[in-house]
């Protein structure tokens, strides 16, 4: 069994590491007006913004529904469209996506902050009510920042050729 210190050191350390990454999407969406935020690249249509939204979605999914946290509602359907999330509406505000990213990472650092790392939770969405623990929703979630940090990468240099995977400054 782990004692309370590591125990505290793996969840700071998952934190930090997933700050990283929720830190470098954000970066790649910095200077680009909302016809670039919102510009469809590649067959799948994807934007930063949509992938913003989807992430904001993952963040209250994993850390605040799947526990049982209270959270606001998400703004798109989770069943029947698998892609609602990556959806951004012609009339709906750059600022509304950022504000809403905001707000669902608060709640996600308040549900870690809150439960014990081998809390257990029923998994929200896509995954037949798995039960889960906190342990492996702070791992997922780093693994699907990360990986859509990559993607943010690719589709910011599609855009206007800005290159980096952090701002180190």
């Amino acid at each position: 069994m782990e004692s309370a210190r590591v125990t505290r050191h793996l969840t700071r350390s998952g934190v930090h590491a997933l700050d990283r990454h929720r830190d470098a999407v954000l970066w790649k969406l910095e200077g680009l007006d909302d016809d670039q935020l919102c510009r469809p690249v590649g067959p799948s249509g994807t934007s930063l913004l949509g992938l913003l939204k989807h992430l904001a979605g993952a963040e209250l999914g994993w850390f605040c529904l799947t526990f049982g946290r209270e959270c606001e509602p998400l703004p798109f359907e989770v069943e029947g469209d698998e892609a609602s999330d990556w959806h951004v509406a012609a009339d709906e505000p750059t600022k509304d996506i950022l504000d809403f990213y905001a707000r669902a990472r608060t709640a996600a650092d308040e549900a870690i902050r809150g439960l014990d790392i081998d809390a257990t939770g029923t998994a929200f969405a896509f995954f037949d009510g798995a039960t889960v623990s906190l342990r492996w929703a702070l791992i997922h979630m780093l693994e699907e920042v990360a990986r859509h940090a990559g993607h943010a990468d690719i589709l910011r240099e599609s855009i206007d050729g800005f290159t980096g995977d952090h701002n180190w400054g």
